[in-house]
């Protein structure tokens, strides 16, 4: 089965309340269309997950990120691939967040995580997501 590698960013932030919010965004292409996803993509020969991760938020949302942790590595099969996800902690640092990519985007509380339809590979972190939300 090939093997896909891939890098996310969980993009946090605080809302209007002071309570910590992350970046969900959904899917604008491919057999995947229109399920939810942290933002992302495939890690090109010679990056690190970290130069990946910047360069590929720059190119889907026009946005400079500071890369922070490793949350996870997801190891999911698809039926056609297996994907490889590293997903790491990341800040905007200069941008607006412009959709070039998805469909659609909303900034999630702890609380609403479960409201929008995780694609399968992301669903696995969504509850590591949750227990360490703080900003």
């Amino acid at each position: 089965m090939k093997i896909v590698r891939v890098v996310a960013a969980i993009i946090k932030a605080t809302n209007e309340k002071g309570e910590p919010i992350i970046f969900a965004t959904q899917r604008g292409y491919g057999d995947l269309k229109g399920g939810w996803e942290f933002p992302g993509g495939k890690i090109e020969e010679g990056e690190t997950p970290q130069e990946a991760l910047k360069r590929e938020i720059m190119e889907e949302l026009e946005t400079e990120i500071a890369v922070g942790d490793l949350i996870d590595t997801i190891e999911y099969d698809y039926p056609t691939f297996h994907l490889s996800m590293d997903c790491f902690w990341a800040e905007v640092r200069k941008g607006d967040l412009v959709l070039k990519e998805h469909e659609a985007a909303k900034w999630l509380t702890k609380e609403k995580l479960d409201s929008v339809a995780w694609l399968p590979a992301d669903e696995g972190l969504v509850e590591k997501i949750r227990r360490r939300m703080i900003c």
